[in-house]
């Protein structure tokens, strides 16, 4: 199972991972990688057997990967009655009246943060826009403080690179433990302010809502919000900007889409499929199970490679192409717990926020095409993505005909 000769751990996956993902599935079932005695999965079914067997493949190793940063158990650890209760009460924040909300929000928010680039006719699609878009539309759905934007985020940084990290030094540990405890000591007063004055705003939902009757501690509810900032934040940006750069290497996809904004959402769920921003999804195999006659050992740690499986060629056909006509993609079913793709993972853990995420960023999409007229990569760019267990670019520097004030407007 181990190649001597190859390592995901390498810096040549790190540039490239989906020239890898090929070779990676015709040499084994299993690849295991010594160093971290963990064991990766690229086939489609491989990866959705071990998303939907709870009980083979537990989510225990998020004790030690998640909740010390998270200051509690997130939904993924929960079973039972209280997983059901908990992502029931975080499902309605990002579902029906509170949904239709959020869009207007974020359709403020975009146009907000796009007026200064317009006239310029130049700006980062990742760091100018996407980044701060992201945070701050995350911040609007708990009813968090936008003054406090650039702060969460850096705390966030340090609680995505804990979660994210493969291999941390003691040095990087430390930092984003004390980002995750600055984090909670922010987010206790306003817990207890919603506690005794709610709104309508997530958190307060959280603090109003009661688990077997008994309401959530505040540790309950803090591993919540951090949970919904990591995840509706982390891949929000990654997911526009990868978006736009497919369509921009596509130009002829890209007049379809500008020509029928019908298209637009199976431009976003084929930019799911093609370059998924969640690329590894962690679990534990509770007993020895047994891929193609290659053995995981109980107690191992077992790495879902969302972005293998979505080009694995027993699925879809050309999986290296990108296409948003093709039809085995299923694009009214891609934002679903029946999608083909598995960018939002599948089973019982599935995404909650998948809903959210394809109006959010079909919203911002919607927005900026009318207004990024002949939308190029600027002269000079070097296009790169970073990221192993999360993955996007850099950044995205993008010249298009400069627009004039009040033009957002449009859209």
């Amino acid at each position: 199972m181990a190649d001597p000769r190859f390592s995901i751990l390498s810096e040549d996956f790190a540039a490239d991972p989906y020239r890898y993902f090929a070779g990676l599935r015709e040499r084994s079932r299993v690849h295991h990688e010594p160093a971290i005695d963990s064991y990766f999965l690229s086939w489609h079914q491989d990866v959705k057997r071990v998303l939907t067997d709870h009980e083979a493949f537990s989510t225990r190793t998020l004790q030690v990967r998640a909740e010390p940063v998270m200051r509690g158990p997130v939904l993924a650890q929960m079973t039972g009655a209280e997983h059901t209760a908990k992502r029931k009460i975080v499902v309605r924040g990002f579902t029906g009246q509170a949904l239709e909300d959020q869009v207007r929000a974020v359709r403020a928010n975009a146009a907000e943060l796009l007026a200064p680039f317009l006239p310029r006719g130049r700006m980062d699609l990742v760091n100018d826009f996407g980044k701060p878009f992201a945070v701050r539309v995350t911040l609007d759905v708990l009813g968090l403080d936008h003054r406090d934007q650039r702060q969460v985020s850096a705390w966030l940084g340090g609680i995505g690179e804990f979660i994210t990290g493969i291999d941390l030094a003691p040095e990087r540990r430390r930092h984003c433990l004390d980002c995750a405890e600055q984090l909670e000591a922010y987010l206790v007063p306003v817990i207890e302010r919603r506690r005794r004055r709610p709104g309508e705003d997530l958190i307060s939902k959280l603090c109003t809502a009661e688990f077997d009757g008994i309401a959530m501690s505040n540790r309950d509810v803090t591993a919540l919000i951090i949970n919904v900032l990591v995840a509706a934040v982390e891949p929000a940006d990654k997911t526009l900007a990868l978006l736009f750069k497919h369509l921009i290497d596509h130009p002829e996809q890209l007049a379809q889409v500008r020509q029928d904004p019908a298209l637009l959402p199976a431009a976003i769920a084929e930019t799911l499929r093609y370059t998924p921003p969640v690329q590894l999804i962690p679990r534990q195999a509770e007993q020895d199970a047994e891929f193609g006659g290659a053995v995981v050992p109980a107690g191992a740690t077992v790495f879902c490679m969302i972005g293998a499986a979505n080009r694995d060629p027993e699925v879809f056909t050309a999986p290296d192409d990108f296409d948003i006509h093709r039809p085995d993609l299923g694009t009214s079913r891609s934002f679903t717990a029946a999608a083909q793709h598995l960018a939002f993972g599948t089973g019982l853990h599935q995404c909650v926020g998948a809903a959210f995420a394809r109006a959010e960023t079909e919203t911002v999409a919607a927005l900026l095409l009318p207004l990024l007229q002949q939308v190029r990569h600027s002269p000079g760019s070097r296009y790169r993505e970073a990221g192993l267990y999360t993955r996007g670019p850099v950044c995205l520097p993008l010249d298009f005909v400069p627009v004039h004030a009040g033009a957002t407007g449009r859209g």
